[in-house]
């Protein structure tokens, strides 16, 4: 089991800033040719699931890394609180409505799990509910899988309080990022422990597709993770770009 509290939330001591940014510059490219390969070849779905705690960088991460690629191939859809429709279906409902076509990548910022997450915390769903859940969200997840080639990325942005508390401070002081600023996010800061706790059950019951833990504390090496992860995972697919078939020589030779 992951105990978040023992897990780092900075890059490795001796692992350099300046060669790691310019690590992440190359797989940066290597996943803009990777994207192409998938949008052409179009036989896998791609989803990438960002999670953390506020101002654990989940927009910063699409930015830099996934704001990179062409916006023809991929899209991104935040999860608020359910609107009243949403609550009169499934959880599971209004996250299905968003899953990717094959050859797109479709990024969530939060996602499904905010519902074994959240709800725990505030004691909208409990322990056997909770459970049902992990189950769902499970089937879910081979759901997509096998029925849609679908090859998900699970990210868990892992800062500590401490670096959270500044980025709150400097949301306030920074006119750029004063319209993050919310002040409901203080009151859910005092419950971290519950919300540890939480993510850990979340990271024992539904690792059926393993998470990845990102230090996230420096957004560098945050950035450098999931490039690294991304580009490792596609380049496993083996994609190969589609050739001319035969009769469609033949038919361009005569014409």
């Amino acid at each position: 089991m992951n105990r978040l509290s023992q897990i780092g939330t900075k890059a490795p001591k001796e692992l350099d800033k300046k060669p790691a940014k310019e690590e992440t510059e190359k797989l940066l490219k290597q996943l803009d040719e990777l994207q192409n390969l998938l949008y052409a070849e179009s036989k896998h779905s791609i989803l990438v699931i960002l999670q953390g705690m506020d101002a654990s960088g989940k927009d910063g991460a699409i930015n830099k890394v996934l704001g990179q690629l062409n916006p023809q191939g991929i899209s991104v859809t935040s999860f608020k609180v359910p609107t009243e429709e949403e609550l009169k279906h499934d959880f599971l409902w209004r996250i299905h409505q968003h899953t990717p076509a094959k050859g797109m990548i479709q990024v969530f910022n939060r996602s499904h799990y905010e519902d074994v997450l959240v709800t725990r915390v505030h004691g909208w769903c409990d322990d056997a509910l909770a459970q049902q859940r992990f189950d769902a969200i499970n089937d879910f997840e081979e759901l997509l899988a096998l029925h849609n080639a679908t090859v998900i990325f699970k990210f868990y942005l892992h800062i500590s309080p401490g670096e959270q508390q500044e980025r709150f401070k400097e949301r306030m002081d920074d006119p750029t990022k004063l319209w993050k600023y919310n002040e409901k996010d203080f009151e859910e800061a005092k419950l971290w422990d519950k919300y540890m706790q939480m993510y850990e059950d979340v990271f024992e019951n539904c690792n059926a597709v393993p998470w990845a833990i990102v230090p996230a504390d420096q957004n560098w090496y945050k950035e450098y993770v999931i490039a690294k992860t991304m580009v490792e995972g596609l380049t496993s697919l083996n994609m190969k770009y589609p050739q001319l078939k035969t009769g469609d020589q033949l038919s361009s030779s005569v014409h």
